[in-house]
């Protein structure tokens, strides 16, 4: 899998906020960095489908070498991880990495080996005995795996990362960040990572993108 943005540009009341052209390999992060207001997340908002008025684009999001410019966010397979990990507190840790299964994956599977395949990705991370807890209990450190996991439950062909670990402590964004890359690596996803940190951007180790005004 890859992800290729083709001269993909943003405006804004047809004013060119920026232009990206990369090709993003599996397993590898590609970080874009500038400075507040020049629209690297509203680049994420185009490649996942998001983009609204007054915003428009031009170019093409390839993803796993298919063109999704035109699709609906639904249809792109492209997950997003954000720097608040946005988890459903009403939820369970399990209950929130179900939530983002496919429909059709938890039919097939059934509620027990649900329940098991849960158990066993959270068991992979530390997190085996959090299962049936609520989610504003856990620390920062752990609903940034929880989040990632939700991510990751819903099989996205690519990744887009804004700003993923700027509220966490040092220690802890480190640690977080190694492990993320870690299991993007892993799963053979490419992503694409919006940072204002240059350690985030070189922990990456992947190509950086520098846009400006």
């Amino acid at each position: 899998m890859s992800l290729t943005l083709d001269a993909l540009a943003i405006y804004k009341d047809n004013h060119l906020m920026l232009q990206v052209s990369t090709h993003v390999l599996p397993g590898m992060v590609t970080s874009v960095m500038g400075p507040s207001g020049i629209g690297k997340s509203t680049l994420l908002d185009a490649i996942s489908g998001q983009l609204s008025a007054p915003f428009s684009t031009t170019g093409q999001v390839i993803v796993d070498g298919k063109g999704v410019h035109d699709m609906p966010a639904y249809e792109r397979q492209i997950g997003m991880l954000y720097q608040d990990p946005l988890l459903f507190e009403h939820l369970t840790v399990s209950d929130n990495i179900r939530f983002a299964m496919p429909k059709t994956e938890q039919k097939r599977l059934g509620r027990d080996q649900v329940q098991a395949f849960i158990a066993e990705q959270l068991s992979k991370v530390g997190l085996s005995d959090i299962r049936h807890r609520a989610v504003q209990t856990l620390s920062g450190g752990q609903q940034a795996r929880v989040a990632l996991l939700r991510t990751l439950a819903a099989n996205p062909k690519a990744v887009l990362l804004d700003e993923p670990f700027s509220k966490l402590d040092t220690t802890l964004r480190q640690q977080t960040r190694e492990w993320v890359f870690a299991q993007l690596k892993d799963r053979s996803l490419p992503a694409l990572m919006v940072t204002h940190d240059m350690e985030d951007a070189n922990s990456a180790n992947g190509e950086i993108i520098e846009v400006s005004l």
